[in-house]
């Protein structure tokens, strides 16, 4: 697994490449990037299968997609094929929560979350999620963007996520829009996940809140450790693979 940055990260397997919600923009409109992409690019290994969790502009990149596409299919939750569409894809498959696709040996599930998934304000039809996926025994989880919500008890009962690819940051004002999990949350839904390993992930590429780019992983240290997970969660860096 490698970090990437944000919410981008490569799996590889011992016959799968994938890319999750991969995203090399440097501007999010008039966003700034603030940390540089792990790795050019250019890098990249042939890629056999794209997951994109919802169309918002930091996890659906057009142009970085465009570089990635090489004539393999791409997995999109409904309502956003036609955002990448032409793109350079050999088949878009739309997904709803609980859909599962079986690709290659690959087990792959679209689970529920709490947020929304318009790319621009009157856009209310596309779908949003995450994604579970399972081989050979063993099971990543991407979260997605969520707030918390109670279906991290079901996700965790029915899919038994081993690594949780979870989001910790742009969770402040709390009380403007429910939609991303602070890191006490996160800890609480992690534990619900019944996940062997946390991943952080989310905070410190773009600045989407107000809150400090330190906090995230320092509140979620602290909350860990008073939940006695401390062991349990694992920061990666940006560019540098580790193997789980």
């Amino acid at each position: 697994m490698t970090w990437i940055g944000h919410a981008s990260f490569l799996i590889q397997t011992d016959k799968h490449n994938l890319l999750i919600d991969p995203n090399w923009a440097n501007w999010l409109l008039v966003i700034r990037r603030l940390r540089c992409a792990g790795f050019d690019i250019q890098d990249l290994p042939n890629i056999d299968l794209v997951l994109i969790t919802h169309a918002h502009f930091d996890h659906l990149n057009r142009r970085t997609l465009k570089k990635v596409a090489n004539n393999q299919p791409i997995l999109v939750p409904s309502g956003v094929s036609s955002l990448v569409e032409g793109l350079g894809f050999k088949q878009i498959h739309q997904m709803k929560w609980w859909d599962r696709i079986d690709y290659d040996g690959l087990e792959i599930t679209f689970t529920p979350a709490k947020h929304w998934g318009a790319r621009v304000l009157a856009d209310q039809h596309r779908g949003y999620g995450g994604f579970c996926i399972h081989y050979q025994g063993r099971s990543v989880y991407h979260v997605g963007d969520s707030a918390y919500f109670d279906g991290f008890s079901e996700i965790g009962h029915r899919l038994k996520p081993e690594l949780v690819l979870m989001p910790i940051g742009a969770y402040d004002p709390p009380s403007c829009r429910d939609v991303h999990i602070s890191p006490e949350q996160a800890v609480k839904a992690f534990r619900e996940l019944g996940g062997r390993q946390m991943i952080p992930m989310h905070f410190g590429t773009y600045r989407l809140s107000f809150e400090p780019l330190h906090e995230p992983p320092e509140r979620l240290v602290k909350a860990a450790t008073k939940d006695g997970l401390l062991s349990e969660i694992r920061f990666l860096t940006e560019g540098v693979p580790v193997v789980l």
